[in-house]
C-alpha cells in the first residue's frame, strides 16, 4: 500500500475527530452557548448537511485541480473555521463554521477517495478504502474521547484548537507524499456522462441503504454521552472509555471488511445490517447494564463502519465509469445519514420518550435500512462495463 494513502487517512483522523467529537462535548457546548442538548446536536447534523451539499460540488471541482493542491486547499479551510468557531460565544456563528467546515471536509474527501484508488490496483481497493475510512475509526478511538477529555478539563474549545493543531502535520505530510502534478494515465469523463450514473436503479437503492445505515449509527452515537451518564449511571469520566470502545470496534470493523469486501461484499452487508438491527435493540433494553451496555458500544461499533465500509466499496462498484462522482454520491449518502440520524434522535428526546429513545429510532432505522436492502437484491441490472484499465466486479 502506498505510503501517501495512509497520508490520507491521517488527515482523514483530524477531520474525523471534528465531525464526531461533539458526542462527547454537547452538555458543554449547550450549557456554555445556553441552548438546548438537542439543538447542541444539531451541530453534528449542520457538518452532515454541509457535507450532502459540498460532496458533489466540490467533486466536480476536483476534477480538474491538482489533487495535492485539492487536498491542501480544503485541509487549510478546514482549520481556519475551527480557529472561528474555538474563538466564537455565538450558537449562530459556530453553526456557520460547522457548516464551512463541513464543506472543506467534503471537498478533502471527494479528492481523497479517488486519488487513493488511483494509486492502487483494482484488487487493493477495498483496502485503500479501508486505510482512508480507517482515519475516520482511529478518530472514534483516539480523537474522540480525546476532545471528551480535553472538553472535561479545558473546557469544549480546546478540543477544537487541539484539531486545528492536529491537522498541521497532516498538511505537511500532504505535502510531501502526494504528488504535485495532474494525475495521468486516467480515464477521460465527461462530468455530464458520471452524473448520468445516477439514474442507474442499483446504484440508487444503494445509496439508500448506506444513508440509513448511517442514520441508525449517528442517531444513536450522537446522544452516546447523556445515554451513558442518565442511563447506564456511569460519571462523566466514563464518557471518553465509552467513545474509545464504540472507536476500537470501529476500526476493527473496517480493518476486517477491507480484507471481505472484495470477495464477500453481499455476506458482510447482509449479516451485518441484520445484527445492527438486533444491537440497537438490545442496548436499548439492556441500556441500564454497565456491562452489556459497553460491550454492545464495542460490537455495534464494529458492525455500523464494517458495514459502512462495504457499501462505499460497492458504490464504487456498481459505479466504475463515474470516477470522480462515485466517491462524491458515497460522502452524501453516509453523510445524508449522519445528518438525518442526530435530528431525529433529538426529535425523539424534545418529545419526552427519555434517553433510550435515539437507540429505539436507531433500530426502526435499520429495519427501514433491511427492507431496502430487499428491494436492491429484488432489482434487476448489471454492473456496467469498466473504463478501460478497470477491472468491473462481479455480480
Amino acid at each position: 500500500m502506498p505510503f501517501a494513502v495512509y497520508v490520507l487517512g491521517l488527515a482523514v483522523f483530524a477531520q474525523g475527530t471534528s465531525e464526531f467529537m461533539l458526542s462527547g462535548l454537547l452538555s458543554g457546548i449547550a450549557g456554555d452557548l445556553h441552548v438546548s442538548l438537542g439543538a447542541a446536536g444539531l451541530l453534528t447534523s449542520a457538518f452532515a448537511v454541509g457535507m450532502v451539499v459540498g460532496a458533489p460540488l466540490t467533486a466536480l471541482a476536483g476534477r480538474t485541480w491538482p489533487r495535492r493542491r485539492a487536498l491542501l486547499f480544503f485541509l487549510g479551510v478546514f482549520v481556519a473555521v475551527h480557529v472561528v468557531g474555538a474563538l466564537t460565544s455565538s450558537y449562530a456563528v459556530l453553526l456557520a463554521t460547522r457548516v464551512a467546515g463541513a464543506l472543506a471536509n467534503a471537498g478533502f474527501w471527494a479528492v481523497a477517495l479517488v486519488t487513493a484508488l488511483a494509486m492502487v490496483g483494482p484488487r487493493q481497493r477495498a483496502r485503500a478504502t479501508a486505510v482512508v475510512v480507517g482515519g475516520v475509526t482511529v478518530a472514534c478511538v483516539v480523537g474522540v474521547p480525546a476532545g471528551a477529555v480535553l472538553g472535561e478539563l479545558w473546557g469544549w474549545r480546546s478540543a477544537f484548537w487541539a484539531v486545528a493543531l492536529v491537522s498541521l502535520p497532516a498538511a505537511a505530510a500532504l505535502l510531501v507524499a502526494v504528488p504535485g502534478g495532474r494525475p495521468d494515465g486516467a480515464p477521460q469523463v465527461s462530468a455530464r456522462s458520471e452524473l448520468r450514473v445516477l439514474a442507474r436503479p442499483r446504484l440508487l437503492l444503494t445509496l439508500l441503504v448506506m444513508a440509513l445505515v448511517q442514520a441508525a449509527t449517528f442517531c444513536t452515537f450522537s446522544y452516546l454521552e447523556p445515554l451513558v451518564t442518565r442511563v447506564t449511571g456511569f460519571g462523566a469520566g466514563w464518557v471518553p472509555v465509552v467513545l474509545a470502545l464504540f472507536g476500537v470496534g470501529s476500526f476493527a470493523g473496517v480493518a476486517l471488511a477491507g480484507r471481505l469486501a472484495d470477495t464477500r461484499p453481499y455476506a458482510v452487508i447482509g449479516l451485518g445490517m441484520t445484527a445492527l438491527a438486533l444491537g440497537w435493540a438490545a442496548l436499548a433494553l439492556t441500556a441500564a447494564h454497565p456491562a452489556a451496555a459497553l460491550a454492545l458500544v464495542l460490537l455495534q461499533g464494529a458492525l455500523a463502519f464494517g458495514t459502512g465500509t462495504t457499501l462505499i466499496t460497492r458504490v464504487f462498484h456498481l459505479a466504475p465509469d463515474a470516477p470522480t462522482m462515485a466517491g462524491s454520491f458515497a460522502t452524501a449518502a453516509f453523510n445524508v445519514g449522519a445528518a438525518a440520524g442526530p435530528w431525529l434522535g433529538g426529535l425523539a428526546l424534545g418529545a419526552g420518550f427519555g434517553f433510550r429513545a435515539p437507540v429505539w429510532v436507531s433500530a426502526l432505522l435499520m429495519c427501514a435500512a433491511l427492507a431496502a436492502a430487499g428491494a436492491l437484491s429484488a432489482s434487476p441490472g448489471t454492473v456496467p462495463s469498466a473504463p478501460s484499465g478497470a477491472t468491473a466486479p462481479t455480480e
